[in-house]
């Protein structure tokens, strides 16, 4: 556990330290914060937010791939990958510190984004459990996303295709619905399934599903460990 926080300090201080991160926030906020006054602003607009939720979920399969693009694939180009695997460090203790470290730097930029919450109640009068359970899939959403993010950058050592990668990835799993759509009985059902849109859109009328709540942890899980076993190949090469 040493190792871990090790680790997870001094990743989380290396992203609050590069204004890079500050930027690419700024923008996601930004970005969210144009289409969702957009939205707000039509004639009979909805006082909630699943609007909110919607482009914020949208922007993070972009900004997920950007905040875990140089994990790995720094430390590959860079050749500490190696010098860091070789210390009496575990796998697990690299790619969960780096994971946690991520995760806070997204999750302090999802929580920013309550500033357009609080408009919501100063103008409207939304549903306090809907917004909760909103937010619970967003961090659940991004938390996901962040792991398959994490993956790619543990399979190359260029920053840009890590991130294309994860982008690639979490496009595929955001729409993968569509697909459903066109299709009927079984087959749909089983797409439909793996959409984490279609999962996430529940949480936003404000319905907590537990299934729901076990496909996100188990994508983490699964991509964790699919993180874990790349680099446990690079031990041994």
């Amino acid at each position: 556990m040493k190792n871990l926080w090790a680790i997870t300090s001094k990743e989380t201080r290396a992203y609050f330290s590069m204004p890079s991160a500050y930027v690419v926030g700024a923008m996601f906020l930004a970005l969210t914060g144009v289409f969702f006054v957009s939205d707000v602003s039509r004639p009979f607009a909805e006082a909630g937010v699943r609007g909110l939720i919607d482009w914020a979920s949208f922007f993070t399969i972009f900004l997920a791939p950007l905040i875990t693009m140089r994990l790995l694939a720094e430390e590959q180009k860079m050749g500490t990958l190696e010098l860091l695997l070789t210390s009496p460090v575990r796998e697990w203790e690299v790619v969960l510190g780096k994971y946690i470290a991520s995760f806070s730097l997204l999750l302090a930029i999802q929580l920013v984004t309550f500033y357009y919450v609080l408009m919501i109640y100063v103008f409207g009068d939304p549903d306090t459990g809907p917004v909760l359970s909103a937010y619970l899939g967003l961090v659940l959403h991004g938390a996901a996303a962040l792991s398959i993010g994490l993956l790619g950058s543990s399979l190359s050592g260029n920053q840009i295709v890590a991130a294309v990668v994860g982008t690639g990835v979490l496009l595929f799993f955001s729409f993968i619905n569509r697909v459903a759509s066109l299709l009927e009985g079984t087959p749909a059902e089983f797409i439909n399934a793996l959409s984490m849109n279609a999962r996430l859109s529940d949480f936003t009328r404000g319905v907590i599903d537990t299934s729901h709540v076990i496909y996100f942890l188990s994508i983490i899980a699964i991509f964790l460990f699919l993180t874990i076993r790349s680099l446990e190949t690079r031990r041994w090469r």
